[in-house]
């Protein structure tokens, strides 16, 4: 059982009677679906759309929820829960610690479940502290593998829509209920089809180059690398690009040696037939 621990974690825990339905109101997770032995991706966005923070959200206790974020997130995101709280019976507070556990193939037992990797059949569990036996870097290989991006390695902030990341098919979005900040943009994106970018597993014959290089096709960007490990990648491009260019045999290059691209396969999404299927956003 690989068990790896991650540094440069952050926690804030939001508790009250009225936890659950402030946080329901704002973020893109459907918290009446959460189950006490699991956590789900989930993020606060802009009245745009776009990923404004984003975090994994598990419940702690009755009346509370943990949410796990980066550090370099975690005060901006407290400000930004603390100016919308207004009246509401909540409150809100830094939890004390920077690593997170994580164990795969045979998951910790008592440790809440992932749901990002179980929608991708794996069964990985997550908790607060140290204590990881293996080197982090094998986090990595199953992230990339599974195609599940990281803010701030694979896309910046306030520059990417919840379909951009997976977060419609891992967990994160609910299109049954709620009415969260940026909903409008991202349902009409859902039920319109209008997702262009889509995260992909970049394979090299070769250790691919590091994070921020383009994909080219034909010369033409389809995306950035984002994360990387050896002939190992993540990368998060135009669908309607990649699918042009693998219908027509345009090789698709990163720093001018070739690569292939996959979407996950436990997606079920596949690249169009013809760029026209896929409407300007």
């Amino acid at each position: 059982m690989p068990s790896v621990t991650l540094s440069g974690r952050a926690f804030l825990r939001i508790s009250g009677k009225d936890a659950e339905t402030f946080l329901q109101s704002l973020i893109t997770t459907n918290l009446p679906d959460l189950q006490a032995d699991e956590i789900r991706p989930g993020a606060l966005l802009t009245p745009q759309g776009k990923i404004l923070f984003d975090f994994l959200i598990g419940r702690d206790g009755a009346q509370a929820f943990l949410l796990e974020t980066t550090q370099d997130q975690r005060d901006a995101l407290l400000k930004r829960l603390t100016m919308y709280k207004l009246r509401a019976a909540v409150d809100l507070a830094v939890v004390e610690g920077s690593e997170v556990t994580v164990a795969w193939d045979g998951a910790e037992d008592g440790a809440p479940r992932d749901i990002r990797f179980a929608k991708a059949g794996l069964d990985v569990s997550r908790r607060a502290g140290g204590g990881g036996a293996d080197d982090a870097t094998l986090y990595d290989v199953l992230r990339i593998t599974a195609g599940l991006p990281e803010a701030g390695r694979d896309y910046a902030l306030s520059d990417a829509f919840p379909h951009d990341v997976l977060l419609d098919l891992s967990g994160g979005v609910s299109f049954r209920t709620g009415c969260y900040v940026g909903q409008e943009v991202v349902s009409r994106m859902h039920h319109r089809g209008t997702a262009r970018r889509r995260p992909v597993v970049v394979k090299g014959e070769v250790a691919l180059p590091a994070t921020g290089i383009e994909l080219l096709a034909g010369g033409k960007p389809i995306g950035t690398l984002g994360s990387v490990s050896g002939a190992l990648g993540l990368a998060i491009v135009r669908i309607d690009r990649a699918g042009d260019a693998i219908r027509s045999g345009t090789p698709i290059t990163a720093d001018g040696a070739p690569v292939t691209v996959e979407l996950p396969g436990w997606t079920g999404l596949a690249f169009p037939d013809d760029a026209s299927e896929v409407p300007a956003q």
